[in-house]
């Protein structure tokens, strides 16, 4: 288990995580069609072309799925509850097929549960990066958390 325990967790902690990723174009277009988005700026070349980027731009549930994904292995693998929800998801940055994205997190907050006694809610803060450290994806994931068994 790799995850951390919410007694584990502190306010200002922070992760390096160290997967990467590069984006295919075949990640952006299956996911895109997987989930019924028809968006021409994601699965077709030609009409993407057309738009003031000059090329498909990833989807960005795909990457917001990407940048909470890649964090888990360090934070949570065995000892989430539940995800309680995302806030404050923001694109600054377009995505493109073929960059390489790593991730960050920031543990912004933690407060016991006032229903699950052991356990606790910690709000993440979580960044993407491209290949050239500019900033593509931020949300605010809270989760319930284990305490560490007695």
């Amino acid at each position: 288990m790799a995850g951390l325990w919410f007694d584990e967790f502190t306010v200002g902690m922070t992760f390096n995580h160290p997967w990467t990723r590069t984006i295919t174009e075949t990640d952006n277009r299956w996911f895109s069609l997987l989930t019924m988005n028809p968006q021409p700026l994601h699965i077709d070349a030609h009409a993407a072309a057309q738009t003031e980027f000059g090329r498909p731009i990833v989807n960005s549930l795909f990457t917001l799925g990407c940048l909470v994904g890649m964090t888990v292995n360090d934070t949570t693998l065995g000892t989430t509850v539940a995800n309680l929800g995302m806030t404050d998801v923001n694109f600054p940055a377009p995505l493109f097929e073929g960059d390489t994205i790593h991730v960050t997190t920031e543990v912004v907050a933690l407060r016991p549960s006032a229903s699950r006694p052991g356990q606790g809610i910690v709000t993440f803060r979580h960044r993407c990066f491209n290949q050239d450290n500019t900033l593509c994806a931020i949300c605010d994931r809270a989760a319930l958390m284990k305490g560490r068994p007695a």
